[in-house]
């Protein structure tokens, strides 16, 4: 099979369902910000590993295993037909309850956050930051699909609200185990 299927070459795609759009559609929009996301959790998991440092190692089988479930959840942002849809992958409550648990256990050892940070830090860090950015693009993409009575779409949404969430704490405990100071927001600066 080619890389290239030239289908794209007039500005539209096909959807995982087979339905075909324009490559600005919605959905397009919602799982290539996904993509980008994965990719950017790809350089985070780069980053861990040439760091070599015990103290990150736990995230990394972690981050495997969201880029494992951003996948799922781009090909269910990738499909309007909801026959289809209920055939593939799902984001389930186990997996928004796993999110929750690394933020609720990554948060046991941070100092209380009693105002606004910069993004900033050990490179990690920083590169988890944008992640989160990334991921509260997606979650608004998605959120726009939703708000078309896809209602089918509640866990994808909750799961990306979730890992922003995780993506920030873990920024942090980041900046933690490697001994960096927070960059306290100044507002009069």
């Amino acid at each position: 099979m080619k890389i290239y299927t030239k289908t794209g070459d007039k500005g539209t795609t096909r959807l995982v369902d087979g339905s075909q759009v324009e490559k600005f559609d919605l959905r397009v929009e919602a799982y290539g910000s996904v993509d980008e996301l994965n990719s950017q959790l790809g350089v985070v998991r780069s980053l861990v590993e040439v760091k070599n440092s015990q103290a990150l190692s736990s995230i990394d089988t972690k981050l495997e295993k969201i880029q494992n479930h951003l996948f799922n959840v781009g090909s269910l942002l990738g499909t309007e037909n909801k026959v289809v849809f209920n055939k593939l992958p799902q984001i389930t409550e186990k997996q928004i309850e796993q999110l929750e648990l690394w933020i609720d256990e990554a948060t046991l050892e941070l100092p209380e956050l009693k105002n606004f940070i910069l993004p900033s830090g050990d490179l990690i860090a920083s590169q988890l930051h944008i992640g989160r950015t990334i991921c509260r693009r997606a979650e608004r993409r998605a959120t726009e699909i939703l708000l078309k009575n896809n209602d089918h779409y509640q866990n994808t949404l909750i799961y990306l609200n979730r890992l922003s969430d995780l993506l920030f704490t873990w920024a942090r405990w980041v900046n933690l185990k490697l001994g960096r100071t927070e960059t306290v927001w100044k507002k009069d600066e």
